[in-house]
């Protein structure tokens, strides 16, 4: 299937699918014409990446996973590296929620003080 035919049953961008197959998470061929042209486990495999990515993992994340984006993610349970990955990025997640939250506390104070 061609980019576009990808994205429609996705309902991913076609940028962000050049994007994933740059990070190597995909793969395609080249027509002669240029167009890029996806084999039938590509659907599965960019619901995975839109899957693992949406629970907060970054593409390099992902990439740890590749070995089996094609299966079905959901009903297989995570091996321990997943569950290592998972826990790391959660630590950085809250590692930014605690700096962002300490910095809105401290705008906030310098705004009430300012006001008087």
């Amino acid at each position: 299937m061609r980019i576009g035919e990808l994205a429609r049953r996705t309902g991913v961008t076609a940028r962000a699918l050049r994007h994933y197959e740059r990070a190597g998470l995909i793969t395609s061929v080249r027509e002669p014409n240029g167009y890029r042209i996806y084999d039938s486990t590509a659907s599965a495999r960019v619901a995975n990446i839109r899957y693992l990515l949406d629970a907060g993992l970054t593409l390099e994340d992902v990439a740890a996973f590749s070995a089996c984006l094609d299966g079905d993610m959901r009903a297989t349970p995570p091996s321990a590296r997943g569950l290592d990955i998972a826990r790391e990025r959660l630590a950085v997640l809250e590692a930014r929620i605690a700096a962002q939250t300490a910095a809105r506390d401290r705008l906030a104070a310098a705004l009430a003080t300012a006001r008087g």
